[in-house]
């Protein structure tokens, strides 16, 4: 089996005749977790939506796992990778164990006549624990912090057994002690995976849990740079990218961004 689990070659996504994104690349291996940064507007969205074979490409390639996007039953594929999505609509109150069984049949809800094995609730109650909720098992959605919710939807991408994970800003709306909390989780969920491969898009460096290894910054649609993380995630860079002067600093794994003086 191939490490390579996703290969994007000169990506062009266009709608409304204007370029979204133009001649991006980019490949992921087993293990390997990358950060897509850039301001908004950048195509960080657009990318992950064609990654996760949520959307196709105008022109360029995309293989998932193996096979070629547009030559293959998206929804078969869909089932091998996990996405993280913080704005996830749930349609009915479920507990957080039920939240975490619907990633199983990739729905927001439960499915009528649909009953879980025995050892598919020993895994969804592993994972509730895995993600620190094993407390809060019980709990229904309505009442879940925006922090129990983003952790409980990491724990859902994990129940198909994905080799594949695409984060899509799961620390959005989360106070400083929730944010840590998820990306603890992360860098925990990583090591206990140690074959797993992740996407994540951000536009906060301060998001990026201590556990990336690698990074593509964006602009306007385009690669300003990619590459291991601490080659990529460096002031001259990350200032093209946002188009404003940023000295980033890294300590204790993770980065820091304030105004160049």
């Amino acid at each position: 089996m191939t490490d390579v689990l996703l290969r994007a070659e000169a990506l062009r996504v266009t709608r409304s005749g204007r370029d979204l994104l133009r001649d991006v690349s980019l490949t992921v291996r087993s293990g390997e977790h990358w950060a897509l940064l850039g301001p908004n507007g950048a195509g960080k969205s657009t990318l992950l939506a064609v990654l996760g074979a949520n959307g196709h490409p105008t022109a360029g390639t995309v293989e998932l796992l193996g096979r070629r996007l547009g030559r293959v039953d998206v929804r078969e594929l869909r089932e091998h990778i996990g996405h993280v999505d913080p704005r996830h609509r749930m349609l009915s109150p479920l507990t957080v164990l039920e939240t975490v069984l619907t990633g199983l049949t990739g729905t927001t809800d439960l499915m009528m006549r649909w009953e879980p094995t025995p050892e598919q609730l020993d895994t969804a109650r592993r994972l509730v624990a895995d993600v620190g909720l094993e407390a809060r098992v019980d709990s229904r959605w309505p009442v879940l912090s925006q922090g129990e919710r983003g952790r409980a939807l990491i724990a859902r991408a994990l129940m198909s057994e994905p080799r594949l994970l695409l984060l899509d800003e799961p620390a959005t709306g989360l106070d400083v002690a929730a944010r840590e909390h998820l990306l603890e989780t992360v860098d925990a969920l990583r090591q206990r995976h140690p074959d797993l491969g992740s996407v994540m898009v951000t536009h906060h460096l301060e998001d990026l849990p201590a556990s990336t290894s690698h990074a593509m910054l964006l602009r306007d649609g385009a690669v300003v740079a990619q590459g291991p993380a601490d080659q990529v995630v460096m002031s001259e860079a990350v200032s093209h990218a946002f188009a404003f002067p940023l000295a980033i600093e890294r300590t204790g794994g993770r980065w820091h961004a304030r105004r160049a003086r």
